[in-house]
């Protein structure tokens, strides 16, 4: 049996994949990813996204507002509590801390990354956190709002091994992307060496951060097995292990399963 793969972070919604979404999914079965979360970035779109995973029954969602968007309304908490009864919902985010974009007072980054994690420990699903820059600010805000509570990922990981580890302390899972195919990721490729199989994911992140080979191209889920390839070859054990652990990490997590 071919090995088979999930992809647990991206954005099949944003034009640069929706626009050839027949495409993109065939792409997918022809690769061996059977399903992929779709990952919400901003209210405003989220009825398109909805009504993509609806439309196919191996794609889910998530709800939440990115650290980045520095322009929308803040989320409320029971907004987000009822957008994530939709039955394809499986998490909450993106969400998290990003001091790499933005300047200046970021206090409202870090009340909606508090108005996130209330509401994954409200509505019992996990949460996807990103962080940038941020790395001890996301993490003592998870301490202090009890994340673990819910548990999640660190999507796209890109911190160091100590940083991970603490994540993994509160309940996380460590996501890669791309980025650990890229030569010169040295720091990210000891944390994919390091940290326990059962704590791994991984992701695409597309449209954004192909893997080598096709860096610099539009990324897409089919590409994920170039991240899970990498892995194997970091930790000298079989593409078949990494398949099998990182699909059953994602049905646990997001499905319960």
């Amino acid at each position: 049996m071919a090995d088979t793969f999930i992809d647990s972070h991206c954005h099949l919604d944003f034009p640069e994949l929706a626009e050839n979404i027949g495409q993109i999914l065939a792409n997918m079965t022809a690769n061996g990813v059977t399903h992929a979360l779709c990952v919400s970035v901003d209210l405003q779109r989220l009825p398109r996204l909805l009504q993509l995973v609806d439309d196919h029954p191996n794609l889910y969602a998530s709800v939440g507002i990115h650290p980045d968007y520095e322009l929308e309304s803040e989320p409320d908490q029971v907004e987000l509590i009822r957008l994530s009864q939709h039955p394809k919902v499986v998490a909450i985010g993106e969400t998290g801390l990003d001091y790499y974009r933005l300047q200046g007072d970021l206090e409202w980054q870090r009340d909606r990354f508090r108005t996130h994690i209330r509401t994954a420990r409200a509505c019992g699903k996990p949460l996807i956190i990103h962080t940038r820059s941020a790395a001890q600010d996301t993490l003592d805000i998870m301490a202090e709002e009890n994340a673990g509570e819910a548990g999640g990922v660190m999507h796209c990981f890109t911190e160091n091994l100590q940083t991970a580890e603490a994540a993994i302390a509160q309940g996380f899972h460590i996501s890669f992307s791309g980025i650990l195919t890229f030569k010169n990721a040295h720091q990210i490729k000891e944390v994919a060496q390091h940290i326990p199989l059962e704590k791994i994911l991984i992701e695409t992140d597309s449209p954004y951060l192909a893997p080598t080979p096709y860096r610099g191209k539009t990324n897409q889920p089919a590409y994920v097995k170039h991240v899970a390839e990498e892995i194997a070859r970091l930790r000298n054990i079989s593409l078949a292990e990494v398949a099998t652990a990182t699909t059953h990490n994602f049905n646990r997590l997001f499905l319960g399963a």
